[in-house]
């Protein structure tokens, strides 16, 4: 790596601030010019810069069967990272990714631990499964073993009923959410339906997954609470897939899955309009591929978002959320560059020209 990389061009630090060149010394971002470096001692690139991104909804050790092997959690790593996420929240895996950390090529980590849910209402080999009872006991021990997450499935179908239904007692859940605040851990949860909304709002919850189910009243509880949503909509799109799969068995749930793929762009275009704090992620691991952060930035943008809310929903609006820096003086050079600019269309998140994590160029 060159002693100091020279940064030119459009640095979008924020929403409403552009700086026109930066320094990355040592790793780390200054905006300061430095005098000691020599001739050939500095390397440039130039272009359009955003913080790394975020993909807030990622499952780094996770296929649709479970756990994986490490070498195929670090190939998952390195995807998300060649689109240009820098900063993954794992929300939820059965596989301990902290080896990652070991890798200075790949991205940061938030992880949740492992999934919390009902026993025989979800996907197997992926969650603890427990009943109610145990709820309180198991956030705690995830919450320690997480990095400041804990995810839960908040909704499944219910086999009696065949439609989704909320898996938790709200009084059990409201207890639960308290047990992970104490242990210093916000609280996320998996949710398609509508039912399931409510009673985690009325639990205190600080996030939802998926979030399909909302209506209007629980926007608004949403909006009044500041509770974030990640919307996952390159997921949500299999929706129609995931209710033929089931209408032999469940028709109304079949039905009620493709209701709300629907109305997906309005129900989070309602959500944003009523000042719901809104995230970029992917859902990557489990049924979908890695690497599809900008598709998710664009899938946004079809609900409603403005470009620029988009892209802040996947770089400095949600590393200000999970309480990690962007480019800011003294901090790690956490970039991607592109050769145009992303504000006037998202579709360029899709061909990043140049990615520096850590301060090295690694792709």
């Amino acid at each position: 790596m060159s002693a100091v990389l020279h940064v030119r061009g459009t640095i979008l630090v924020g929403p409403q601030e552009e700086r026109d060149e930066a320094w990355v010394i040592g790793g780390r971002l200054t905006f300061e010019r430095p005098v000691h470096a020599g001739a050939g001692e500095v390397e440039s690139v130039s272009g359009y810069v955003l913080p790394g991104l975020v993909d807030a909804h990622c499952h780094v050790g996770l296929d649709a069967h479970g756990a994986v092997d490490r070498e195929t959690a670090i190939e998952q790593a390195s995807t998300d990272r060649d689109a240009g996420a820098l900063l993954i929240r794992d929300c939820g895996s059965p596989l301990d990714t902290r080896f990652v950390d070991e890798h200075e090529e790949l991205p940061k980590i938030i992880r949740a631990a492992r999934h919390i849910a009902r026993q025989r209402r979800y996907i197997p080999n992926v969650g603890e499964e427990i009943e109610p009872d145990e709820l309180v006991t198991t956030v705690r021990v995830q919450a320690r073993r997480g990095d400041g997450w804990v995810k839960l499935v908040g909704d499944w179908i219910d086999r009696d009923s065949g439609d989704l239904r909320p898996c938790w007692p709200v009084e059990t859940l409201t207890a639960a959410i308290a047990a992970a605040h104490e242990e210093g851990a916000r609280v996320t949860a998996h949710c398609f339906g509508e039912q399931s909304l409510h009673d985690f709002a009325a639990a205190g919850t600080d996030c939802i997954e998926h979030a399909t189910g909302l209506t209007t009243d629980s926007v608004e509880a949403f909006a009044a609470q500041g509770i974030a949503i990640v919307p996952t909509l390159v997921n949500i799109a299999n929706f129609p897939k995931f209710a033929d799969a089931g209408r032999a068995k469940f028709p109304t749930y079949a039905d009620h899955m493709v209701d709300l793929w629907e109305r997906r762009y309005e129900t989070i275009g309602a959500a944003h309009e009523a000042g719901v704090p809104i995230f970029a992620g992917t859902d990557a691991g489990g049924q979908l591929p890695h690497g599809l952060v900008a598709k998710e930035v664009a899938e946004l943008v079809a609900a409603g978002l403005s470009p620029l809310e988009a892209i802040g929903a996947a770089t400095w609006g949600a590393r200000a959320w999970l309480g990690r820096p962007g480019l800011d003086e003294g901090q790690d050079a956490d970039l991607v560059v592109y050769d145009s600019d992303p504000r006037a269309d998202v579709g360029v998140l899709a061909s990043p020209r140049r990615i520096v994590l850590r301060g090295r160029v690694v792709a």
